[in-house]
């Protein structure tokens, strides 16, 4: 008999998010299921991880079904350095991390705590995939995402993924007869025109809110926002390695050690 994959399931919006809770569920129909996830939101926290003070990990028992998940102090990063070095009794079969309230299409995922959980995870040899529904309430409902998590999901665990290579799911907030299916595509080129909004606390101290608006420059009709947009969920093959491999021939032409 062949045993259950050993799914190390994380998110970047807190234990008790809604998300996680739908992805917990969808998790153990496929295989034994660990979660770690941050005690708190993480949200937009990138890749960071805790070094300059301590890191808890507690039980907790959450689901009805009395199940042991761990809430932990740090990051998503950290909950995924943590649950593979100290947590797990062996490694996980796969990870995956959300489901996230909001989307992390585009250039979100450079900001995304739920993608840096998966990043992390592809770090180190696992498996790993974000998905993120493209709603950003946590009242949000997450029926109609179960079954494209559970079918990819399926077939990663069926196929693989090259090493160095995580998957960025994202699903449109959209009831689910009117999702059109899977779109396989590349990230779109977007950013956000960021504005700082100056205030003036009551001790008469300065303080600013981060506001603005996502801009799409990307006109393509294989991108991730192209495939939102139109009513199919996004999955893109992302990677870690940062490398401009396309610009090195070229900059080994500058005068650099003269």
């Amino acid at each position: 008999m062949n045993k259950r994959p050993l799914i190390l399931v994380t998110n970047d919006d807190g234990i008790t998010a809604p998300g996680l809770r739908t992805l917990i569920e969808v998790m153990k129909t496929i295989g034994d299921v660990v979660v770690v996830a941050p005690d708190s939101p993480q949200s937009a926290m990138g890749h960071a991880i805790t070094v300059n003070s301590t890191l808890y990990v507690e039980e907790v028992q959450i689901d009805p079904d009395g199940s042991i998940e761990y809430s932990c102090s740090g990051t998503p990063a950290d909950c995924v350095k943590l649950a593979v070095k100290q947590v797990l009794k062996r490694r996980p079969d796969l990870c995956v991390s959300g489901i996230n309230h909001g989307s992390n299409s585009s250039i979100n995922i450079i900001y995304s705590g739920t993608m840096s959980a998966a990043i992390e995870a592809g770090i180190e040899g696992i498996p790993a995939i974000g998905f993120s529904l493209c709603d950003y309430k946590w009242s949000a409902n997450f029926e109609a995402c179960k079954d494209f998590v559970k079918t990819i999901t399926k077939n990663v665990l069926q196929h693989g993924l090259p090493k160095g290579v995580v998957l960025n799911v994202n699903i449109p907030n959209l009831p689910k007869n009117d999702i059109k299916g899977i779109k396989i595509c590349r990230q779109a080129k977007a950013n956000w025109e960021e504005e700082f909004d100056k205030r003036t606390n009551p001790n008469g101290r300065d303080y600013y809110w981060l506001a603005g608006k996502f801009v799409n420059l990307d006109q393509g009709d294989d991108t991730d926002i192209w495939a939102l947009e139109n009513g199919y969920v996004a999955v893109v093959p992302a990677q870690f390695d940062l490398t401009a491999h396309h610009f090195i021939d070229n900059l080994k032409t500058w005068n650099l050690n003269d």
